[in-house]
């Protein structure tokens, strides 16, 4: 799992058939200090996350396996809103 920040939505009138009912966000990938690494990625939300959330996130085959399909074309799904993180440089809660 990776960490990551949901900074926008996608709206798509029209999409994959799998993909329908399912809502699509742009995620800014995370270190552990909470900055950013890399650029921004597209991802499914399978945990009801919303703008400004820290999430975890999958990516590969691996993305898949949240829905509730056998097969889509997804690279990247979210998995969990996260409540806090206690590390030794950094301890936020987020709620």
């Amino acid at each position: 799992m990776l960490l990551g920040q949901v900074i926008g939505t996608i709206w798509a009138t029209r999409k994959y058939e799998t993909l329908h009912g399912y809502k699509m966000q742009f995620v800014q990938p995370l270190n552990s200090s909470l900055e950013k690494v890399g650029d921004p990625i597209i991802a499914v939300d399978t945990a009801g996350a919303g703008s400004g959330e820290i999430i975890l996130y999958v990516t590969a085959s691996e993305a898949v396996i949240p829905m509730d399909v056998d097969m889509a074309p997804v690279d990247a799904s979210i998995v969990a809103i996260v409540d806090s993180i206690n590390s030794e440089n950094l301890i936020e809660k987020f709620f």
